[in-house]
């Protein structure tokens, strides 16, 4: 999540091979309906990572601890909400 003016690339990166993630520390809501369909996340030093639960072994994304309490504070406030299909 970026505003205007502020590049993306800064705060959202694929995790790359060099991240450990060996003691990540992964949590998955607790609004997850078991059925595997949720993102899982694990805090890390400087970043907070997040992968698709269904799909482990893909490389998780790596956010920058402000821009994923944006990301957080944002869908708590109502400003994020489901999308709609445009149609």
């Amino acid at each position: 999540m970026s505003t205007s003016g502020t590049p993306a690339n800064r705060d959202v990166a694929t995790a790359i091979c060099g991240t450990d993630l060996t003691h990540a520390r992964w949590r998955k809501s607790s609004y997850s309906g078991g059925a595997n369909d949720c993102v899982e996340v694990a805090e890390l030093a400087e970043h907070a990572a997040v992968r698709d639960s269904k799909d482990i072994g893909r490389r998780p994304l790596l956010f920058s601890k402000v821009a994923m309490r944006a990301l957080v504070d944002g869908i708590g406030c109502g400003y994020i909400d489901e999308c709609c299909d445009s149609e």
